[in-house]
């Protein structure tokens, strides 16, 4: 029997050499080197069936540059061998210690079954051809979301490659192995003290490559578009191929497998199994699809790839997934305070489609328990209903191209569109401080309104009555109301037939007429006041406003064009603060010429709120001064 081949680790920048941690070996000797392991593993070397295998032998030597020391890990609850008689004598031994209980590979048939009989955290260890939809998929399903870390595999594309993946959890990363990176070609995120971010920017001014390979890892996440062969940074590839590892006839394969150039520079290709980490996380879609799912030819495939290097754990997704800005920064968090990457990314994800998107490979890491999933991506309701109102101002044909209002509803609906957006709401701005910068621009903007209104009041934008009432169907629901007359009245609804059509609720008394229109959620008003008024006099009026949100609101009076010569409003715009459990009034007053001709008239009080217009209007008379 041949003596072992013991790779010793080492820093590359040390010349005195560590105790050995990992021991090569070839098939025939790896039950005894077991056995020795397991019997003294804080003084012998972790056997990996290496012989005939170089890539992994180098593996290992990277390794050595990234764990200083052996110890048994933290076993999972149950586990189960995957094609057990695929697996060579020494690898079953050398996994029983990381789970508690192991069961038959046959008790898979019903995953429901199966976990109601065995509950707690679950691996799963085997050769990657046998890691298919059937029996994965339901034990993902049925392990997400649980408060226990989901399900965790150990695998690679041969029993080799499975044997150098359990050997490796029981390896403890180096003091000095603590870099954090991540690098994004579909992001800008921000750059948290304790990670080293890259994006887009610096793809065209940074060596990536020497970044990523002259670096050792503690975490490294890799988030751009590709396929299960590769991961997009720019000009640079993570690179899925293994040159050690056989073709398999009759499987696809990328352009390289065919005998064309890469389509990317070769130059900047980045070896996924010689990039040293402990930890990489391929957050590209399908970045390790099941066996039956593969596109290429296992040679090619990222997750194998990288299983086949020095990193402990791999996390890869199993499926499309939509990762972006929330998950970034869930993911920077997670690395720096030491939670399971899988569970962190899968949660963040809950409310974007409901399956798990990431799957870890390599045993769950610290003592974070699983991280709940985020609330809802519900924005805050005023951000939609503002949204919705800027959509009817400026798609609606209601202004004109060159009203004055349009620049700055233009830049606050690109604002809304990015509070709405996943990657602004859940991570780059709080829901408080949304809230805080889009009511500032409101105040601003329905000042403005207020202003401009009061100094014309025909304007276009009191024109949205007629506009979007033309361009509506009536609702049937009718609702009997009193006018402010004292007088019964219909309340009723026209609701848009487009999209960009806002509805209308208008309020009809037989006496008064269209007395008040507000759009949903806007502002209602009613207006009192005597029914006559001497020439020279004073109308008190009293507008009564009921709000559906708590805040400012802005109100005005006007006359008619016919009667404005002839009269003068105090004070001319007020504002005010409204709570929204009890109406409150607001006074007005109308000051009369004394020449005024004495006939019927009537006033409108507006409020502005939101950037929604209420109005009500009501009619008086005038009558001949009395001696």
């Amino acid at each position: 029997m041949n003596a072992p081949v013991v790779t010793e680790a080492h820093d590359r920048s040390d010349p005195t050499p560590a105790p050995a941690l990992f021991g090569v070996v070839g098939f025939e000797q790896l039950p005894e080197a077991v056995a020795r392991f397991l019997a003294a593993p804080a003084r012998t070397p972790v056997p990996v069936p290496g012989v005939g295998r170089p890539d992994l032998t180098h593996a290992v030597d990277l390794a050595a540059r990234l764990y200083a020391g052996v110890e048994l890990p933290r076993p999972l609850d149950v586990g189960v061998l995957l094609g057990p008689r695929d697996l060579p004598d020494g690898v079953p031994a050398l996994a029983r210690p990381l789970a508690r209980t192991w069961v038959a590979e046959e008790e898979l048939a019903d995953a429901a079954e199966f976990r109601r009989r065995h509950p707690g955290t679950l691996l799963m260890v085997g050769c990657y051809d046998r890691l298919n939809l059937d029996p994965v998929r339901a034990l993902l399903l049925t392990t997400y979301r649980d408060r226990e870390p989901g399900l965790t595999l150990l695998s690679g594309r041969d029993a080799a490659s499975v044997a150098w993946n359990v050997a490796k959890q029981y390896a403890t990363a180096a003091t000095g192995v603590d870099a954090i990176g991540l690098f994004t070609d579909t992001d800008r995120p921000p750059h948290p003290d304790g990670v080293r971010v890259f994006d887009d920017r610096d793809f065209e001014r940074v060596d990536i490559q020497a970044e990523i390979l002259g670096t050792r890892w503690r975490r490294v996440a890799f988030q751009g578009h590709g396929k299960d062969d590769s991961v997009n940074l720019g000009e640079f590839t993570i690179c899925g191929l293994n040159p050690a590892a056989p073709a398999r006839a009759g499987l696809l394969g990328p352009r390289c497998a065919y005998g064309l150039p890469c389509y990317k520079p070769e130059d900047k290709l980045v070896p996924l199994n010689r990039v040293e980490a402990v930890e990489v996380v391929l957050s590209a879609c399908n970045s390790g699809p099941l066996a039956d799912l593969a596109l290429y030819d296992p040679r090619y495939q990222l997750l194998l790839n990288a299983l086949d290097g020095p990193a402990r754990t791999v996390v890869s997704a199993v499926s499309v997934h939509d990762s972006d800005r929330p998950e970034n920064v869930a993911w920077m968090r997670a690395a720096l305070s030491g939670a399971d990457s899988v569970d962190t990314l899968n949660a963040s994800l809950a409310g974007s489609h409901p399956y798990p998107a990431f799957m870890r490979f390599g045993l769950p890491q610290g003592d974070a328990p699983a991280p709940r999933p985020p609330a809802e991506h519900r924005p805050d309701p005023l951000v939609l209903t503002v949204g919705r109102r800027l959509t009817t101002l400026l798609t609606s044909e209601l202004l004109p191209h060159n009203h004055a209002l349009r620049p700055r509803l233009v830049k606050l609906a690109r604002k809304v569109d990015l509070w709405v957006s996943r990657p602004t709401h859940l991570a780059d701005q709080s829901p408080d401080e949304i809230r805080s910068s889009l009511t500032a621009d409101l105040q601003s903007l329905d000042h403005v309104i207020t202003e401009q209104v009061a100094a014309n009041p025909e304007n276009e934008i009191m024109s949205y009555p007629a506009h979007f009432g033309d361009r509506s169907s009536l609702d049937p629901q009718v609702r009997e109301v009193t006018c402010h007359c004292g007088r019964p009245a219909q309340e009723f609804i026209r609701r848009g037939l487009l999209p960009h059509v806002s509805d209308t609720i208008c309020a009809v008394c037989m006496r008064c007429g269209d007395v008040t229109f507000r759009v949903p959620e806007a502002p209602s008003l009613l207006a009192y006041a005597c029914d006559e008024v001497e020439q020279g006099g004073v109308l008190e009026v009293r507008a009564t406003l009921t709000v559906t949100r708590t805040g400012p609101v802005r109100l005005g009076l006007f006359v008619p064009t016919y009667l404005r010569e002839d009269t003068t409003v105090e004070p001319g715009v007020v504002k005010i603060r409204a709570g929204h459990d009890r109406p409150r009034d607001v006074a007005f007053r109308v000051r009369f010429a004394a020449d005024t001709a004495p006939q019927a008239y009537y006033f409108t009080v507006f409020a502005v709120q939101d950037l929604a217009v209420s109005t009500a209007r009501r009619h008086f008379g005038v009558v001949p001064r009395r001696s």
